[in-house]
């Protein structure tokens, strides 16, 4: 079986690194024999994961004006309205490909949440076409991410593994009879623990992700997770990690980590973890903090794993649905409107800290069966 993963960004994003990971290793556990290849838009970081059978790049090309896919998709758009072609041309490290697999894995779940994606749409159609499989791999949709062109391309595929119950039922809602409840591979995820940084306290250190993703969705987040670092720098004795996850051009945690870094240093109780770390290192450090507050879903995955109370900076179903999967309901889940809220932050701080007890006593019994829901998505992926 050959099987080709794509819409993949890179492993700079440590959640993006963390899905691959995980679904080569529980894939290859399933059939040893498998082979996996990656296309990605980064190839070079995605060297440190082990399992690959072959990465190459796919870049999107535009097609030259003049060239003669240039005129021919001209002529279609001008005539037919039909972009089939332009959009076939365009993503042709991946349609050029078709033949070369029996199986392909669209693994970037979140690129439904983004608005219109035609090009994708297309792809889609041609991987139909040529008769293979096509599996979404740990999706999560909303219900305002839909629309009657994106329900028809979800309906091409053999198998959506949808990573928590609100995509699952909101898809289900639409008539789409081919989804099943997994949950993200990253909760199966291997831990590397490195050496703690000096000022580390052991069982009194707390985790704390930021992300230029959050800010530009709400600037005024961005004082109000300053406040709430200086609020538990000044009324705990904990020591605060400020700890990166997502380390791409232009979308690098550690770039508005170290702003906080900068103005808390002088506390002798922060810590900027390095920026140049795999996602199993970070999943080690994670481990080892007794409290997380994250707002990159995979870091706060990565905490829920390893048995970490965790609040989550959330602006996505993605956060809400794994958090109502583990506790029954969205707990310590701020949505993007209210995490410029001072108030509403240092208050649902101060509940992490009174419920730590009986978080971890969730964790302790949900999380071995998430990672049992996690692997089910190789077992659906050999019915298919």
């Amino acid at each position: 079986m050959k099987i080709l993963m794509f819409f993949h960004n890179g492993s700079s994003n440590r959640g993006c690194e963390a899905i691959v990971r995980t679904g080569v290793q529980m894939i290859k556990e399933k059939n040893p024999n498998a082979i996996i290849d990656l296309a990605s838009s980064d190839p070079d970081s995605d060297t440190i994961i082990p399992g690959l059978n072959n990465l190459f790049e796919h870049t999107r090309r535009p097609i030259s004006k003049w060239s003669i896919d240039g005129i021919r998709s001209i002529v279609k758009i001008k005539l037919f309205k039909d972009e089939s072609f332009a959009f076939r041309k365009v993503e042709k490290d991946i349609t050029d490909k078709v033949n070369d697999y029996d199986v392909f894995l669209s693994i970037g779940g979140d690129n439904y949440c983004y608005g219109e994606q035609p090009g994708i749409y297309e792809i889609d159609r041609v991987i139909k076409k040529a008769g293979k499989k096509l599996v979404l791999w740990g999706a999560s949709i909303g219900e305002e991410d839909l629309s009657p062109a994106k329900i028809e391309d979800l309906k091409l595929f053999d198998l959506i593994l949808a990573r928590e119950t609100i995509t699952v039922k909101t898809l289900e809602n639409h008539g789409l009879k081919n989804v099943k409840l997994c949950a993200d591979g990253a909760f199966t995820m291997d831990v590397e623990k490195l050496e703690l940084p000096s000022k580390w306290l052991p069982n009194n250190t707390i985790g704390f992700n930021y992300s230029p993703l959050v800010r530009r969705k709400n600037s005024n987040s961005y004082k109000a997770a300053k406040d709430l670092i200086k609020y538990i720098l000044n009324t705990t004795d904990m020591v605060i990690a400020l700890t990166p996850h997502v380390i791409q051009k232009d979308n690098d945690d550690s770039e508005v980590l170290k702003d906080f870094y900068n103005e808390f240093k002088h506390t002798d109780r922060v810590i900027l973890l390095p920026n140049n770390l795999n996602a199993i290192q970070y999943k080690g450090y994670i481990s080892r903090m007794r409290y997380f507050i994250g707002a990159r879903t995979h870091s706060t995955i990565a905490a829920y794993s390893q048995l970490v109370p965790t609040m989550v900076l959330g602006y996505s179903v993605k956060s809400k649905g794994i958090a109502k999967d583990i506790f029954g309901e969205e707990k310590l889940v701020l949505g993007l409107d209210e995490i410029s809220d001072t108030k509403k932050l240092i208050s649902k701080f101060e509940e992490l800290r009174r419920d730590e007890k009986s978080i971890k006593e969730t964790l302790e019994t949900k999380i071995p069966e998430i990672k049992l829901m996690a692997k089910k998505s190789a077992n659906y992926l050999m019915q298919v």
